[in-house]
């Protein structure tokens, strides 16, 4: 039997973040039943306990749960999670499918990482649909739109990014990303000074192909030190399409 363990309250500035994002765009309503996509990285982790406190802090009553996929990489151990949630009290489902190896077959015309991205986004639906959850919440935050952003317009000729909150092609589910106003160092300092149990999944399909969202996060690095309110202008420059519909919009996630 797992020892209980309490949640790690984040920081002022990303719970201010999280809590701004969420009522801009509404995403949490009284008696939801959200389902976490829980990869174990920084971000996902840092989502968990923002959940946590907002569920005991909030005025509305939501229920949290988390599921993992496995894609089956021989890199990916995901297997300390399930003691951890335990020891949290939070619901934990998990699934593996043989991801990689089914890319091998099926891939056509994309990325592997599109691939993948798809995939599981699909066996989360599954999983929310099966154990009656009615959102699914993901973990990317403002580092990761800024990065699609420029990656749909540099190689795909369109001006896209990840939506904030919209309901998926099916109509069932609301998919929410609470993390859109904070930034990666957040989450990073936030799971490295909280001690969370980060699971790093390095994927060899990843390394062995080029690496488009590396050279858009370094770009980005390198154009934030000459110009500091980088993201902030960025973040006001993709406002009209955080807040776009419909499975057009939503193409710039597969990209990721």
């Amino acid at each position: 039997m797992n020892a209980a363990i309490q949640p790690v309250k984040p920081s002022r500035p990303l719970l201010a973040a999280a809590g701004r994002a969420i009522g801009d765009y509404t995403m949490i309503h009284d008696g939801d039943r959200i389902l976490l996509g829980l990869s174990g990285g920084k971000d996902s982790l840092t989502l968990l306990h923002i959940l946590l406190h907002l569920q005991k802090k909030a005025p509305i009553k939501f229920e949290l749960a988390c599921c993992t996929v496995d894609p089956q990489s021989p890199e990916f151990d995901p297997s300390p999670l399930k003691a951890y949630l335990a020891a949290l009290n939070v619901p934990y489902f998990y699934e593996s499918q043989p991801i990689l190896e089914q890319a091998e077959t099926h891939m056509k015309g994309t990325s592997f990482c599109a691939y993948c991205s798809r995939m599981r986004r699909g066996i989360l639906y599954g999983q929310a649909r099966q154990h009656g959850y009615n959102v699914l919440a993901l973990a990317q935050h403002l580092d990761d739109l800024a990065e699609s952003f420029l990656m749909s317009a540099f190689f795909g000729g369109k001006l896209r990014t990840m939506q904030a909150h919209y309901l998926n092609d099916a109509g069932d589910i609301r998919v929410i990303r609470p993390l859109i106003y904070a930034r990666e160092r957040q989450t990073r300092d936030f799971a490295k000074n909280s001690g969370l149990p980060v699971i790093f999944e390095n994927c060899p399909a990843c390394f062995s192909m080029p690496m488009q969202r590396m050279h858009m996060k370094q770009l980005l690095a390198d154009q934030e030190k000459l110009h500091p309110q980088l993201f902030a202008n960025l973040l006001t420059t993709m406002r009209p399409l955080m807040a776009l519909q419909g499975p057009e919009a939503d193409s710039a996630e597969v990209d990721a």
